[in-house]
């Protein structure tokens, strides 16, 4: 699934945007980052497919395994004085908030291509500017709104042919989505004087606590299936689960290092890059590949989400 963008990450100094080298390095970190962040995706989807692991599973282990590392992390470099930001509520709320929404993308990917999957998430920046007008009063000119209205309708010529295949699963990516955009919106309220690696630390926390919840609640009611298998597939399955959250970690950690070395405004459309690797991987693992219709549609969601970014940029820049 899609990057989770880096709290506190204002935008550097016009001698930071003018060092092209500099902003160079941060284009090839994000471009990296988002081509490697699908790469969960294919993962989870194999477990899911081969090995029967179930949707809240793979993101307990996703989470569990965040959580780890960027403990250990912060312990070893930093000191047990920089492990827990501020916003410590938030942060656990923001977890919980984001561990549903990879849960329920990890669970649309069992049946939906990973290609169609991300291609509808993509709405996620429509939904953002939708609540920040609700929620934090912004102001969204006609241009913008007019490319909310286009994005959705690209994201309609995905999910159609996808309905008539999965029914209501094409619409998961959009809860998913919803879900993100929350999350994305409570960063932007608290993360104003916090480390972001912190508040990664803490949400991973807090998405282990909400997915242990939900797993042992779904292992009560009888939907989830904590059978043991042989230790080589044990073995198999726990590795892999690990090398998403591992992967997650990595991932977003250098979506961070590029956001530091280059300005939100440059480097956000390089998010669509992940179409690329989902494409292919879905192409490679499943023999996925997404259809005529599809494909409008992605370069419509694509192409709106580019106009905001470039629109909010030249607004930004003209005052």
């Amino acid at each position: 699934m899609t990057v989770e963008t880096p709290p506190n990450s204002a935008p550097p100094s016009t001698d930071t945007d003018t060092d092209t080298g500099t902003v160079a390095r941060g284009m090839m970190l994000m471009i990296a980052g988002m081509l490697m962040l699908p790469l969960m995706d294919g993962i989870a989807k194999v477990l899911a497919l081969n090995y029967g692991v179930t949707a809240g599973q793979t993101a307990f282990g996703r989470f569990l395994t965040q959580a780890i590392l960027l403990g250990a992390f912060l312990l070893i470099l930093r000191g047990p004085g920089r492990l827990l930001p501020r916003h410590i509520w938030a942060n656990l709320l923001r977890g919980a908030v984001m561990s549903m929404a990879v849960m329920i993308f990890f669970a649309t990917l069992r049946y939906m291509p990973i290609a169609d999957a991300i291609a509808v998430f993509f709405v996620e920046p429509f939904i953002l500017t939708i609540l920040s007008v609700v929620v934090l009063k912004e102001t969204v000119g006609w241009r913008r709104g007019l490319a909310v209205l286009i994005g959705f309708g690209g994201a309609m010529l995905v999910i159609q042919p996808s309905y008539q295949v999965f029914g209501a699963v094409s619409l998961m990516p959009i809860a998913t989505a919803t879900l993100f955009a929350i999350y994305l919106l409570l960063t932007r309220i608290f993360a104003a004087d916090d480390d972001p690696i912190s508040m990664q630390f803490v949400a991973g926390i807090g998405g282990v606590l909400m997915l242990a919840f939900v797993v042992s609640l779904a292992t009560y009611a009888g939907i989830e299936n904590f059978a043991s298998p042989e230790l080589p597939e044990f073995g198999i399955r726990w590795g892999l689960i690990a090398a998403i959250g591992a992967l997650a970690s990595i991932g977003h950690l250098m979506v961070v290092m590029a956001f530091r070395l280059a300005s939100a405004s440059i480097l956000a459309p390089f998010q669509y890059m992940e179409i690329v690797t989902a494409t292919a991987l879905g192409y490679w693992l499943f023999g996925e590949f997404p259809d005529g219709l599809k494909w409008i549609g992605i370069f419509i969601i694509v192409g709106s989400g580019i106009y905001i970014f470039v629109r909010e940029k030249s607004v930004s820049e003209n005052g």
